[in-house]
């Protein structure tokens, strides 16, 4: 399919240069590899610059509250699993705010794509520290530095339960593509924790300073389906910072175990099927 597919009028109305546009482009260049009909396509995101996404892409979208996408999400998936159901937000919103769904969808591995747009910022609210500020750093709400450490989202989706996790650049647009197509496609939940500079509100962590210092773990003998090797590899940051897919693994999906969607999305079911399970766990209670 062609990518034009996938556009709409509307412009996106992030600030020039802001890594969120790369983001948009490689959702639309994943998709049309995948020929994906924007019909069988969901976008959900919560509050955020990069939540506004949803607005520029071609597709169903749901844009909800700030920390809340991931339930929404999951309520889409549950209700029609037949879609292709990707979530858009930014750090603060998937890590700081909305973390407890994170963590929770990753474990039951309902079969999801997060695309998170990690600026290490909250620039829609003018540049205050996030849950990925590093430490030290000085923004709108830590005049004197940031005092904790940053959340590592790649640890903690490694350790959740998440099947398929990888990072991102918008620096390296084809690649991030690739990544996106890679996640999308994958039975279960995928995270792709895009590093998005913030031109505006970030200028630590600008598209020069992660060029010094990203490299592909592809090209670096990374084994996917080691585990231990990914835990240790996202635990670099200071000099060296991997881009690719830290690990990928094959397991049931939520929705695949779950007996009341097996036979069929739960939106294709027959009423009277549906009181018939009814009648049955009644009596199982009784």
């Amino acid at each position: 399919m062609e990518i034009a597919l996938y556009k709409v009028e509307a412009k996106a109305t992030w600030c020039p240069g802001c890594g969120d546009f790369a983001v948009l482009r490689a959702l639309q260049i994943a998709l049309a590899s995948l020929e994906l009909n924007p019909k069988d396509v969901v976008i959900v995101s919560g509050i955020g610059c990069s939540s506004n996404l949803p607005g520029f892409l071609n597709s169903y979208g749901f844009h909800g509250l700030h920390g809340r996408a991931v339930p929404v999400a999951s309520g889409i998936k549950l209700a029609n699993h037949d879609l292709n159901v990707i979530i858009a937000g930014g750090d603060g919103d998937g890590y700081g705010i909305g973390l407890g769904h994170f963590i929770h969808a990753m474990r039951r591995n309902l079969d999801i794509t997060y695309v998170v747009m990690n600026n290490q910022v909250y620039g829609l609210t003018t540049g205050q520290a996030a849950p990925t500020s590093e430490k030290g750093m000085l923004t709108k709400s830590t005049p004197q530095g940031v005092l904790e450490g940053p959340v590592n989202p790649i640890a903690l989706a490694l350790v959740s339960g998440a099947t398929f996790v990888a990072r991102g650049f918008s620096g390296d647009a084809d690649h991030l593509a690739k990544l996106t197509e890679d996640g999308i496609k994958h039975k279960g939940f995928s995270l792709i924790d895009i590093m998005s500079p913030c031109v505006t509100y970030n200028r630590q962590n600008t598209y020069q300073w992660f060029r010094e210092r990203v490299y592909r773990l592809e090209e670096d003998n990374h084994d996917v389906l080691n585990m231990d090797q990914a835990l240790k590899r996202s635990r670099e940051w200071e000099d060296r910072i991997p881009l690719g897919i830290f690990y990928k693994d094959t397991k049931p999906t939520y929705e695949s175990g779950e007996q009341v969607l097996k036979d069929m999305p739960l939106v294709h079911q027959p009423i009277d099927r549906t009181v018939e399970l009814v009648k049955e766990l009644i009596q199982d209670f009784t």
